[in-house]
């Protein structure tokens, strides 16, 4: 969705609903670079977000029930899943008696490392503060949101930025215009599993935004992880080196290459192997979501 489009009812839906994006993310580089006291680890990265990711419908209800519709969280259980718990997280938190019919269109593949989960969640928290009329200020539903996951508060404020510590200190960073070809292998990461991962580089020197910018290569601590342990993963990294620079996103299995422009990306994807889960998307410098929510009207 972008900026000045409406925002409208999910498909067939009937009236009060409301449809609002959740995009996307990468990390365009992953450090882990220390352990806490708490035994989190110490972590740098890019977010990205861009212009592709899942949708969520909303349709606040009276009665103060949370529910989920649909089947865009396939085995995921009600009480577990991220956008049930954001809204009800929320009602604890204002103490509304509202609650909220939930619909998730799913895109972004699960286990990719895309962020579909965190994102799916913070747009539910943005657009139910709008919606339940609450107004809790972005500062406050970020910190809600980390209380869901280390990724939700920069979907949360809705721009690219610098990560550190869990991935919750942000740094608001401006970022050139890019085109990424995204794939996907189909594997279903464990992140906690890869983070006990005996050959997991945890103590790298810490990197600053200007090494960043400057161009050195900052890479992903989960990259030589993943490859050595999934087969799918490697192989796709062997497909996509055959058109640019392959790297991996999050803790995921899924993987990007960065293109200066459209035409590039759209060329490279004509070029791969039939068969592959392949597409092309664009990075942006601030959420659709941002977009819908200032285009938003209360009916």
């Amino acid at each position: 969705m972008g900026a000045g489009q409406s925002v409208t009812a999910p498909p067939d839906a009937g009236a009060g609903w409301s449809q609002w994006p959740a995009p996307a993310k990468l990390n365009l580089c992953l450090r882990v670079v220390g352990r806490r006291a708490d035994g989190y680890h110490r972590l740098q990265t890019v977010f990205r977000l861009l212009d592709w990711g899942d949708t969520i419908g909303l349709r606040p209800r009276a009665d103060g029930v949370v529910a989920r519709h649909g089947d865009g969280a396939p085995g995921v259980d009600e009480s577990s899943d991220l956008t049930v718990r954001a809204a009800m997280l929320l009602q604890t938190e204002s103490k509304t008696p509202r609650g909220v019919d939930i619909v998730v269109q799913k895109r972004i593949p699960v286990g990719g490392g895309f962020g579909g989960g965190s994102s799916d969640a913070a747009t539910v928290l943005r657009a139910l503060d709008r919606l339940w009329g609450l107004e809790l200020g972005v500062e406050r539903l970020a910190a809600l949101g980390l209380a869901l996951g280390a990724d939700v508060p920069v979907f949360v404020r809705g721009r690219n930025a610098w990560a550190e510590e869990v991935g919750e200190r942000l740094t608001p960073l401006d970022l050139p215009q890019a085109w990424y070809l995204l794939a996907d292998p189909g594997v279903h990461v464990a992140t906690a599993e890869l983070f006990h991962a005996p050959e997991l580089t945890r103590n790298a020197a810490p990197a600053t935004i200007s090494d960043f910018v400057s161009g050195a290569s900052l890479g992903n601590a989960f990259e030589p992880v993943l490859r050595r342990r999934e087969p799918a993963v490697e192989a796709m990294f062997a497909a996509l080196a055959q058109v640019g620079s392959p790297r991996l996103t999050g803790t995921g299995s899924g993987c990007f290459v960065e293109f200066p422009d459209r035409e590039s990306a759209e060329a490279a994807l004509a070029r791969l192997p039939a068969g592959l889960r392949a597409w092309v998307v664009r990075g942006v410098a601030r959420s659709p979501l941002l977009d819908a929510l200032d285009a938003w009207q209360h009916p």
